[in-house]
């Protein structure tokens, strides 16, 4: 970029140069200068302009490959997406992203935000990378994988990295590409409406406080799916930025478990991607993007008994909610400075239960794969807290609108509280970030019992409560 003109032009009045000039010379020295100074401004103008930038790629794994529970043995027509924005006009852009995978976690993470911060101009700590969880779809982590190659295993199972190292390639590529041509922004909008009949509360209490049952995502039990609806965030709501009449970009946030069905063995977007394909074909102009909010412990059980059926119903109702949040849209004029982000590293407390040596003990018995694969992930996230390794808690402010981006299956409470300390904000919530820490709970929720706040879900001590919210609240206050 040319230097600005206060630093190249001479101040009025002062001489040009001992050296005589012409009045002809002059008068064209002078219209070059004026040349210099337009291109000055015109290449420094775009600072203010918000620019914004597409990817989307096709990250299903092939036959044969293995997803988190088993391996491929057909592909279908709906493929699994890797799907983001790169906000561009601020002193450092900004990236969004979404996978359809179970979950992105520790090193995986890293490199995943490294590849989008490098092909995007940026720094990792301006990207988000968070996963849909799909249960049909692949795992990924490059610690694990470490791990078990360090300790003699042949078979790596849903951590060979195979695929994760070429989706990391092919997505460096489509991000250069899509910044290479950013579309100009003018407006961006906020939408939101309930969606009926798809979230529930999976933990079932006693009269003592205690959980009595959990409703997983397919519930067959009538009596279970009888219970009440429970604590939820009934709301999808809808940012979206627009080129004067025209949607660029439209991204949803829903906290729900996105299971209907799975171990079927063909990756699948379940209902949410259906959902998204719906409203990408109803407003094609715009690339649709979703993110799962913080439904570690809300999922589709009251309403959902596994039948395959049920995955279209699911996937229509939550159609239905992002087309009446996208009808209830109000757009607002912006720019460069009206957008911004922040981050707040924290450490988050290990669970007590991790036991270094005895987890190590498991990953190194390579007779027991199966033994070695559920103690890997665990060891590999205890390592990485005792290096001391932080999670970044990231917040994109656009105008009057604040997404905050989480980390693990984080329990619906946290989005509720962050919409409860800002009710002058739109709030949204994207959960699934870095999936190593686990199902993240209330802290009360580890005195209550139940599958989610288990040693076998969840990698992370009660008072993480604390340190999460104390980073909500340093992010979007607690007023104006």
């Amino acid at each position: 970029m040319l230097p600005t003109p206060s630093r190249r032009l001479p101040v009025a009045g002062a001489p040009m140069n001992p050296i005589a000039i012409s009045g002809s010379c002059r008068s064209l020295l002078r219209y070059m200068l004026l040349c210099i100074a337009c291109l000055s401004v015109a290449r420094c103008g775009p600072a203010e302009e918000l620019q914004l930038a597409t990817f989307d790629l096709n990250v299903t794994p092939e036959v044969g490959q293995q997803m988190a529970y088993d391996p491929v043995r057909r592909v279908d027509e709906l493929t699994l997406r890797c799907r983001g924005i790169v906000l561009l006009g601020m002193d450092q852009p900004v990236v969004l992203c979404a996978v359809d995978w179970i979950g992105i976690a520790n090193e995986s993470h890293d490199r995943f935000r490294e590849t989008l911060a490098a092909a995007a101009g940026t720094v990792s700590s301006h990207v988000a990378v968070h996963t849909l969880h799909q249960h049909d779809a692949p795992d990924s982590d490059l610690t694990s994988e470490s791990l078990l190659l360090d300790a003699g295993h042949a078979d790596l199972g849903r951590y060979n990295s195979t695929l994760t190292r070429r989706v990391l390639l092919q997505l460096d590529k489509a991000v250069r590409e899509a910044c290479s041509q950013p579309r100009q922004i003018t407006h961006a909008g906020f939408g939101t409406a309930e969606v009926i009949d798809v979230a529930s509360n999976r933990r079932i209490m006693d009269q003592s406080g205690k959980v009595r049952a959990v409703r997983y995502t397919a519930t067959r039990d009538p009596e279970l799916r009888a219970e009440p609806v429970g604590v939820i965030d009934p709301q999808v709501s809808l940012l979206s930025f627009w080129d004067d009449d025209e949607p660029v970009a439209v991204i949803s946030y829903y906290a729900c478990h996105p299971q209907s069905y799975y171990r079927t063995g063909i990756p699948s977007p379940d209902f949410p991607g259906i959902a998204r394909f719906i409203r990408q074909q109803a407003v094609p102009q715009a690339l649709h993007v979703h993110f799962n909010g913080a439904g570690g412990n809300v999922g589709a059980g009251k309403y959902n008994d596994g039948s395959p059926a049920n995955r279209v119903q699911l996937a229509l109702r939550l159609a239905e909610g992002m087309e009446k949040a996208w009808e209830s849209t109000v757009r607002t004029p912006v720019t460069a400075a009206d957008v911004s982000w922040h981050f707040v590293p924290v450490a988050l407390p290990p669970a007590r239960h991790l036991d270094e040596q005895v987890l190590r003990a498991a990953v190194a018995n390579t007779a027991d794969s199966v033994a070695a694969a559920s103690a890997v992930d665990k060891l590999a996230w205890l390592l990485r807290c005792q290096a001391g390794h932080q999670i970044d808690i990231g917040m994109l402010a656009v105008g009057n609108m604040r997404v905050l981006h989480m980390p693990g299956e984080l329990f619906v409470e946290y989005q509720l509280s962050a919409k409860a300390l800002r009710a002058d904000l739109q709030v949204m919530m994207a959960a699934y970030g870095d999936y190593a820490p686990g199902y993240i709970g209330t802290e009360v929720a580890y005195g209550q019992g139940g599958y989610e706040t288990s040693e076998r879900a969840s990698d992370v001590a009660p008072e993480v409560e604390r340190v999460l919210m104390h980073a909500v609240r340093t992010l979007i206050g607690d007023g104006p």
